[in-house]
């Protein structure tokens, strides 16, 4: 009987190097100047930045608001929940 070689290699259908996403969802509780208040303190942009990333949070019900490796795009996701904002993370569109 012949033998069957079986193929272990794994094919990885995502680039490796695509960076990972931050991104916040509009919610019902947050009143939008906080939202604006923690991307102000906790990112450090400007307060024009934060202003234009609320209301893209408000008026298209979500914003990315960092972009990077995968473990620091965590570590913004856990701390936006310490605010009580709902955010996830996800794979940056190509």
């Amino acid at each position: 009987m012949p033998q069957i070689e079986k193929s272990t290699r794994v094919r990885e259908s995502v680039s490796l190097d695509r960076p990972w996403v931050t991104v916040v969802w509009d919610d019902p509780v947050n009143l939008m100047s906080y939202v604006a208040y923690v991307f102000r303190s906790y990112f450090g942009v400007t307060p024009a930045e934060a202003e234009r990333l609320m209301l893209q949070v408000h008026n298209n019900g979500r914003a990315i608001v960092a972009t990077g490796d995968r473990e620091s795009m965590e570590r913004h996701v856990e701390a936006m929940h310490g605010y009580g904002l709902w955010a996830t993370l996800d794979r940056a569109e190509e």
